[in-house]
């Protein structure tokens, strides 16, 4: 399938729906909020006939026809908190729209004892009338439209709240905040807990009013700036290039390579492809798992079970397999390392330290382009309290002789023990080393490449865990990704001799720019899925000084969706207009697959060809690979 933008762009219809059928020819709707690249639905024939571009036009209208209109808050005093509610209906269907489900409502924020996590702990909930009634979280997608007094949000369904005064509006996204912090830290929000939770140096994430916004455009200027600008072309629209039926099993992890290869890894082998400027395709070389006498990939008797990690090294001339100890945990005891040459398992690394057995969760390059050092005998480790580096050399730097030995021990040659509190999920590094780190307390902590013991820099983040990590090859943004948003976080500051640095390198001072979030749609939301969660949010790639990444990249179920780096760093951007708290951007293009997909990416820089703004990106799913193109046409 191809790629479609997000597909918010309805109109709100202000008929309930017991009205539709009887005054149906003479419906009349007011245009949502202008918040996308285009009109998603650009491709459907739009009515001719002009139509009212706000709520209060749109009024003026209904009360020119002497249609029955629907009490305001002034003319009710004593309603308290009174809202009209819409129900959008349709799905993604050319029949798809918003409709009244109540003309008038009343909302209220209540504590719901019966709602607990097992210990006793009460939440916030949001009741709307008697047909919404949900815990105040991030899961309810809440998106702001400001000029239009109107909120929408997903609860079993996706909703919209009309507001009848800007004062009422702006009291409701202020509840709902503050909710939503007691809600995620369980403390009251006021000022104290705010520096509590954050520190002084980042009020400005809960209060972006106050933030210094400055690095976001320094970013763009001075010894900072990106020599190469994104051309903004008449037509950017992904196209299909290639789809492919995949050898074996199905795919369980994408190593794409920056060279002539990238790899499909199923649990019966791996699947190589080439590397074209269109994309990745051809019935290349299937390397089965052949493990030399040695078990662990795929067997049972080992405990282990399908690889869920591969990391080219050496000029991608081999692959580090990490499989878990048991299906459904990400730790494991050691690896495989797989020489894709000889399609051979060449021997299992055991991660030890003083003679201990310990577990990594997860493995990653030095650098971000040390896949392609042909001398790579490096990688860090992360698990839940670790962070190191191992090398297969012994302490001597010598290389071992795996011939000799049933199980080499990998080298831990530096990292640190935590003992207790970090909580490590994933990580990922720069271009020089530096390493960014994410926890499940949804803390984001810079390492500079010289220690692991210290943090440079730890961010707070907003409460929710974060699953996964990138980080720009110049280490100036890292993108952390949790379930329902991405955030993308500026690490430049200014020291006290007035130099421009990363959060890698020194400590960051007070101003701390407020971080931006980049989110789904509550429509978009709803239709990927209520178990769907975004997954694997990165930058495109580049691994050479000079080059800014110019697109993100993240899955949300049978979504893959794709965000232009430079429009979401332009603090001008219509996306945030109107919006209280953080800048969110809904600005995306979204390719719709026929089933959950694996992992979305985009190709090495090197693969962008001159009439392409960006490399192809690459889109696995369990049983087939497609790569689009980002072209006006196909070579």
């Amino acid at each position: 399938m191809g790629a479609s933008q997000s597909r918010e762009g309805l109109d709100l219809s202000d008929y309930s729906s017991d009205e539709e059928e009887e005054d149906n020819s003479e419906e009349q709707q007011y245009d949502d909020a202008v918040d996308h690249e285009a009109d998603p639905h650009h491709h459907q024939q739009q009515p001719t006939t002009s139509k009212p571009h706000t709520l209060d036009e749109l009024d003026e209208k209904l009360k020119a026809l002497k249609f029955k209109y629907p009490y305001s808050s002034q003319q009710n005093p004593n309603s308290k908190n009174a809202v009209k509610l819409y129900l959008h209906i349709g799905g993604n269907t050319p029949k798809a729209k918003w409709i009244v489900s109540d003309k008038l409502t009343h909302f209220e924020f209540l504590k719901d004892d019966d709602v607990s996590d097992g210990g006793g702990k009460s939440y916030w909930l949001l009741k709307v009338g008697s047909k919404i009634k949900a815990r105040v979280s991030t899961d309810m997608q809440l998106k702001m439209f400001g000029d239009q007094r109107r909120i929408d949000f997903v609860a079993n369904g996706v909703w919209a709240l009309k507001f009848f005064t800007d004062e009422e509006y702006r009291s409701f996204v202020g509840l709902f905040q503050d909710r939503l912090f007691e809600n995620v830290y369980g403390l009251v929000a006021n000022d104290e807990n705010k520096v509590k939770v954050y520190g002084k140096e980042f009020l400005g994430w809960v209060k972006p009013e106050a933030a210094d916004d400055s690095m976001w455009e320094d970013a763009e200027a001075g010894e900072w700036k990106s020599p190469v600008k994104t051309v903004r072309r008449g037509n950017q629209d992904l196209l299909e290039e290639f789809e492919e039926a995949v050898t074996g099993g199905g795919i369980q992890s994408l190593a794409l390579g920056a060279l002539d290869n990238s790899f499909l890894v199923n649990d019966m082998g791996v699947q190589v492809v080439k590397n074209f400027s269109h994309g990745i395709h051809g019935k290349g070389v299937y390397v089965k798992f052949e493990n030399s006498g040695q078990k662990g990939i795929g067997s049972s008797s080992e405990g282990r079970s399908t690889p869920k990690k591969a990391l080219l090294m050496r000029g991608e001339s081999n692959m580090m397999l990490m499989s878990p100890l048991k299906e459904g945990k990400p730790r494991s005891t050691g690896l495989h390392q797989l020489d894709i040459e000889t399609g051979k398992i060449v021997t299992e690394w055991k991660f030890e330290k003083d003679g201990t057995d310990v577990t990594m969760r997860d493995i990653t390059n030095d650098t971000k382009g040390s896949q392609l050092d042909p001398s790579e005998s490096t990688f860090l480790g992360l698990d839940d309290n670790r962070l190191c580096q191992w090398d297969m050399r012994d302490k001597r730097g010598m290389v071992q002789n795996i011939v000799s030995s049933n199980s080499p021990v990998l080298n831990w040659t530096q990292g640190h023990q935590f003992s207790r509190g970090t909580n490590f999920q994933c990580f990922a590094t720069a271009g020089d080393g530096s390493i960014v780190v994410g926890s499940i307390d949804g803390k984001i902590r810079l390492y500079s490449k010289t220690s692991m013991r210290q943090a440079k820099t730890a961010f707070p983040g907003l409460g929710s865990p974060i699953t996964h990590v990138d980080v720009t090859y110049d280490g100036k943004w890292v993108l952390g990704t949790t379930d329902t948003y991405l955030i993308l976080i500026c690490t430049l500051f200014t020291d006290k001799d007035g130099k421009t640095k990363t959060g890698f390198g020194g400590r960051m001072g007070n101003k701390i720019p407020a971080p931006r979030l980049l989110k789904l749609t509550p429509v978009d939301s709803h239709m990927a899925g209520t178990d769907n969660k975004f997954q694997r949010g990165q930058f495109s790639w580049v691994t050479e000084n000079g080059k800014q990444e110019r697109h993100l990249v993240a899955t949300v179920g049978k979504f893959s969706v794709i965000w232009n780096f430079q429009q979401v760093k332009n603090s001008g951007h219509e996306c945030y207009l109107n919006q209280q708290g953080l800048k969110s951007c809904y600005c995306y293009k979204i390719v719709l697959k026929d089933e959950s997909i694996i992992d979305s990416r985009f190709m090495h820089d090197r693969f962008a060809v001159s009439d392409s703004p960006e490399a192809p990106l690459v889109v696995a799913t369990p049983m087939k690979v497609t790569s689009f193109s980002m072209s006006g046409s196909k070579r």
